[in-house]
């Protein structure tokens, strides 16, 4: 069975989130701070008139935190009908991608094995497969 995926950098790993999860990719030229929340949240965004919440994907997993000036890059998901923009490095491409998901057989990090789905191959390259709810929970998520 084939499935479609959405390939992105974030901490400089080439990932995989499925496509399932993805609205749109958008470039963000503002992302207004919001105070006493979680350290992984950002701010909220304006699209489309609608109100999201920026997710910073490195402070979600622990790996410091992106820098919020310039044009940020974030992919879109919607998760129990509220919208979230995931913050990323980079876009690659949406790909099809044959086969199921794999379980990881390598030791990870705590951040990535409490938001991995497993591995798929693509090209000859293992990519690590996030699961965008857990992403958007943050460091507080507990392994399933």
């Amino acid at each position: 069975m084939n499935q479609l995926y959405l390939l992105v950098e974030i901490a400089g790993q080439r990932v995989a989130l499925p496509a399932e999860h993805v609205e749109s990719v958008v470039e963000l030229e503002t992302v207004t701070p919001v105070p006493l929340v979680a350290r992984h949240i950002a701010g909220l965004a304006a699209l489309r008139s609608r109100v999201l919440t920026i997710v910073d994907s490195l402070a979600a997993l622990e790996l410091g935190r992106s820098a919020l000036d310039g044009v940020l890059t974030a992919v879109i998901v919607t998760v129990e009908s509220h919208l979230y923009g995931l913050l990323v490095e980079k876009v690659e491409d949406v790909v099809e991608i044959a086969g199921g998901v794999d379980p990881v057989r390598a030791p990870l990090g705590s951040a990535w094995g409490r938001v991995s789905q497993g591995i798929v191959d693509h090209d000859g390259d293992a990519l690590l497969v996030i699961d965008p709810p857990l992403l958007i929970v943050g460091p507080g998520a507990i392994a399933a």
